[in-house]
């Protein structure tokens, strides 16, 4: 899949890391706080990115806004199947990720 819509920075470093399977390389992205909204709720970022690396991963993307940081397209997931979603990335002034928000685009 080419990532090359992805022009921010560390948000297409995310998304390589989530292709990979790259568990280390998804964390380094993130701030040690950091949090996560899944559809509108708050969940554990810990426990979806250990359950995400290597069983989730975009299909194909279709846009990307806000500057980079929020992405929408195609996923898969071995648990899942397959459905339209969107990662929304947050960073701190340090450049880290201190956010994601995801869920189901429709």
């Amino acid at each position: 899949m080419n990532l090359e819509m992805l022009t921010q920075p560390v948000v297409r470093l995310a998304i390589e890391a989530l292709q990979q399977g790259d568990h280390a390389g998804w964390i380094s992205l993130f701030s040690t706080d950091a949090t996560l909204t899944d559809d509108g709720l708050p969940a554990n970022f810990r426990k979806f990115s250990e359950h995400a690396m290597g069983h989730e991963r975009f299909t194909r993307i279709d846009r990307v806004e806000n500057q980079g940081l929020d992405i929408y397209g195609g996923f898969h997931s071995d648990r899942w199947g397959e459905f339209d979603t969107y990662f929304k990335f947050h960073l701190d002034a340090s450049g880290k990720i201190s956010q994601l928000d995801i869920g189901q685009a429709g």
